[in-house]
């Protein structure tokens, strides 16, 4: 079967990600707003014998190289030579988006035209002669309507005509860039051939354009590429000077004012009815949602009423689940004969595992309401908004992009920042982006706070993200003015017009995100239930045996259920400590009594490092196994953190809550870290956020103690 590889290139808002779905069937995530693609995605399929190899390119307006974005795209079209790139165009805003069109006509490779949101463009009155515009570009064009899954199979058709040179109108035409330039490009080009253009590996016009507007990147590969690159070079000079004297303009902007023209011309060629303005609704509702004053409190509403909304609405499936995993414990029991594998089974995997799928509802709730901010366009005007407030604490407002981003997780988040054109503002940017509560972060909240702060706890849980936000606010003004010292950038971005979400596209994002949940369920949290299982049953206890005979000799004398239960208690918490992972409590214990909390809530804290919902499965099996109520029974985790014996105070639940709010991320996120800047930051990242998050935690509990708080 032949591969057909294929590049996705577009500008951002284009809808190229959902395009990349409906070819694929993968499930990328789709935002309305820049900076969701940051990195190449790559999905397959087969089609009449064909085998299609799709990669999902950063969403970028131009092909130049001073933004990461731009350059991934532009390396890879140049140095891996896809068979096809799919230019995914929005509709309605043509002369925008072919301004990338015509700079990949100029790179000489086979391009296929999508005409995305078709439905939004011809809902404005708009009318466009797509056969005419197929014959001026010499490229296949098709319509899409990627939202809503409409036009796959006339994309693949396309793609298929293309590959069997059954295309009629495909040719390579030659981006005519007006006759100020036109003959200093082809005499440029000229030279190119002559001193070995096939051995530079780019099209000789191409690389013609790219050294009239002095592109490092390729007087770079010119050096690489050419034994004697300076006549060349000299060349380029020389044709740049002309065309200065020319014009009076500098060389980059007469070629983009050449290729606008070139679009302009286009456009009156092709539209036959112009779009009415699809902004001006947006506009109308921007007066409100972004104004200067009420724009932060508006956003902050929103928030706090999905906070509540995750908690209140999440609380009944979460009850129904526990109420599920309780009785999945008990039938263990019931079916499996008594042993170390039916202990296994019901305090080691149902009651771990258990412990984080009760969460699975918040999940799902809190990502519903993100996707639908993210994909009405609202969330671009977050972005917007807090511009000026991330200038205030010395950060880019670009870099708000991916700490939104951060609140699904640190992993894409961290990545995202490479949109950052700084090597200063992604350093500064991926510091402070685990401060954003990921949503592995939310099952603790949702734990801590529905259990110690009933009344209150989607208000508490919205506190939390709210505190990692200002923690990350302040670090970043520190940072900026010690060690990251930087001039302000401007920030430009695009304001997508407002839409409504489509059921797909909803359903997708919340799928995608309750898969990464279940998967890790059935992964690293089985797995880590399985040996904290392990590591609290042995060694047993030598003294064991005669605790036992102890407590049933008390109840052959007669004894209340509450002291049997109280016999049970401290058998069972004797016999943990005695456990590996009771050991290792107690090594650490020192280390977090100050912050009020036991050596249980010392482990799960150091087993948070791998996936932070491993801090629940530890709970879930540390407290099963050693905690017993008064009727005699193992509790559930909540009724166990509850119980007097476990020493949980509200006050030491919140200086919980503020320490997995701020200590090192996942194990995942500090490689992340590492690989993107080096082991000097990892090291940093893990150092301080370990010193902040036990700062944090002790002014909380010992300060709210001097209060009288608990």
């Amino acid at each position: 079967m032949r591969t057909i590889r294929i590049g996705l290139a577009g500008n951002p808002n284009s809808g190229k990600t959902c395009i990349f779905n409906l070819l694929t069937g993968l499930q990328q995530h789709v935002g309305n707003w820049p900076g969701v693609t940051v990195e190449r995605k790559v999905g397959r399929l087969d089609y009449q014998g064909y085998r299609f190899e799709v990669t999902d390119l950063p969403g970028t307006y131009s092909l130049t190289s001073y933004s990461i974005e731009e350059r991934i795209a532009r390396e890879y079209i140049l140095n891996e030579q896809p068979d096809i790139i799919i230019n995914v165009v929005d509709a309605a805003n043509l002369e925008r988006n072919l301004h990338l069109t015509t700079q990949l006509l100029e790179m000489g490779v086979d391009v296929i035209v999508d005409l995305n949101m078709w439905d939004e463009f011809t809902r404005m009155g708009a009318k466009l002669d797509v056969k005419r515009l197929e014959e001026l570009l010499g490229t296949p064009t098709v319509t899409t309507e990627g939202h809503r899954c409409r036009g796959r199979e006339a994309l693949l058709d396309a793609i298929l005509r293309l590959v069997e040179d059954r295309s009629e109108r495909h040719r390579h035409i030659p981006v005519s860039l007006g006759t100020r330039v036109e003959e200093v490009i082809v005499d440029l080009s000229r030279r190119v051939d002559a001193v070995g253009g096939e051995a530079l590996g780019v099209p000789a016009r191409y690389l013609a354009t790219k050294l009239l507007e002095g592109d490092p990147h390729i007087v770079e590969v010119i050096h690489n590429r050419l034994s004697d690159p300076e006549p060349l070079l000299l060349a380029a000079e020389e044709a740049r000077q002309h065309i200065r004297t020319a014009t009076g303009l500098e060389p980059a902007r007469v070629l983009a004012e050449g290729r606008y023209g070139f679009i302009d011309g286009l456009r009156r060629e092709v539209l036959q009815e112009e779009p009415i303005d699809r902004m001006q609704f947006s506009r109308q509702v921007d007066r409100v949602l972004t104004h200067r004053v009420l724009g932060l409190p508006i956003f902050l509403a929103f928030m706090w009423l999905l906070f509540n909304a995750t908690f209140t609405l999440g609380a009944y499936p979460t009850a129904w689940i526990e109420s599920l995993i309780g009785l999945c414990s008990d039938l263990a029991r019931d079916v499996l004969p008594a042993g170390l594998l039916t202990d296994l089974v019901a305090e080691g995997i149902i009651a771990g595992v258990g412990a984080v799928a009760a969460f699975l509802p918040n999940i799902i709730i809190l990502f519903l309401g993100i996707s639908l901010l993210e994909d009405s366009g609202y969330m671009a005007r977050v972005a917007f908004i807090m511009d000026r407030v991330m200038h205030l604490f010395g950060l880019h407002g670009k870099s708000f992009i991916p700490m939104l981003m951060g609140f699904g997780c640190s992993v894409p988040a961290i990545m995202a920042t490479r949109m950052l054109e700084s090597r200063r503002d992604r350093i500064l940017t991926s510091l402070l982006l685990p401060h954003m509560s990921c949503s592995a972060r939310l099952p603790v909240f949702v734990l801590f706070a529905g259990t110690f702060f009933a009344r209150h706890a989607g208000t508490v849980v919205g506190l939390m993200y709210l505190l990692g936000i200002l923690v990350a606010l302040a670090l970043g003004l520190i940072f900026s003015r010690t060690f990251l010292r930087a001039e302000e950038a401007s920030f430009v971005m695009e304001l997508p017009p407002y839409r409504w979400p489509t059921t797909t596209g909803l359903v997708m994002h919340v799928w995608g995100r309750s898969r990464m949940y279940l998967r890790k369920m059935g992964g690293v949290i089985l797995i880590a239930s399985i040996i904290l299982w392990v590591l609290g049953t042995f060694p047993r206890h030598p003294e064991a045996d005669q605790m036992a005979r102890a407590r049933d000799q008390r109840a052959a004398q007669g004894a209340s259920p509450t002291e049997l239960a109280h016999l049970d208690g401290e058998r069972a918490l004797a016999e943990i400590e005695y456990t590996v992972i009771g050991r290792i409590g107690k090594a650490i214990a020192p280390v977090v009594a100050p912050l009020g909390f036991d050596w249980r809530m010392g482990v799960s804290l150091v087993t948070g490092f791998v996936a932070k919902e491993v801090v629940i499965s530890t709970m879930g099996v540390l407290y099963w196994m050693s905690d017993v109520g008064d009727t005699g029974e193992e509790e559930g985790l909540r009724r166990a953190l509850q119980h007097p014996r476990s020493g949980i105070t509200p006050l030491i639940a919140l200086g919980f809550m503020v320490f997995v709010l701020l200590y090192t991320p996942c194990v995942a996120a500090v490689l992340t870290i590492r690989r993107e800047f080096g082991m000097g930051w990892m090291a940093f990242d893990i150092a301080y956020q370990l010193v902040l998050a036990w700062g944090a935690a002790f002014v909380v509990v010992q300060g709210g103690r001097v209060l009288g708080l608990g």
